[in-house]
């Protein structure tokens, strides 16, 4: 499992919008908002490629920097982990304190209704497959 840091999640998310990048690239694209030097944006690149979440190439000037892994795997396995150590892995737990807490607008209630009635219709959809292969 790879831990990104605070400061790590926003260089990756540059790299998964738009790789690859230089050390020159992503420090003109923080400097401004963080105030990140080069110095700073490489530590947290050789941090990173340390832990495999990114890898570079040789460029003609520098070296090109690319994420290793994926966004989704990335954000997976960062919501599995805040749901077990928070929720001690409760999805249902989670859902219920945000209700109670009056967190979710009509708007996300209405698109985790949709989300719910898909997944709801795809487990409807494996669970006859399954029926149907025990019938075979």
């Amino acid at each position: 499992m790879i831990r990104l840091s605070e400061a790590e999640w926003k260089v990756m998310n540059v790299l998964w919008e738009e790789a690859p990048q230089t050390i020159t690239q992503l420090t003109r694209r923080f400097q401004e908002t963080t105030g990140w030097t080069k110095h700073t944006i490489m530590t947290f690149l050789k941090r990173m490629e340390d832990k495999g979440a990114v890898y570079y190439e040789a460029g003609v000037r520098a070296k090109l920097y690319y994420p290793r892994i994926e966004r989704k795997e990335a954000v997976l396995q960062e919501t599995e982990e805040f749901l077990e150590r928070v929720f001690d892995g409760k999805m249902g737990l989670m859902l219920n304190t945000m209700v109670e807490q009056r967190a979710l607008s009509e708007k996300e209630i209405a698109e985790l209704h949709e989300i719910l009635s898909r997944a709801e219709a795809s487990c409807g959809i494996e669970a006859e497959e399954w029926k149907e292969g025990e019938r075979q």
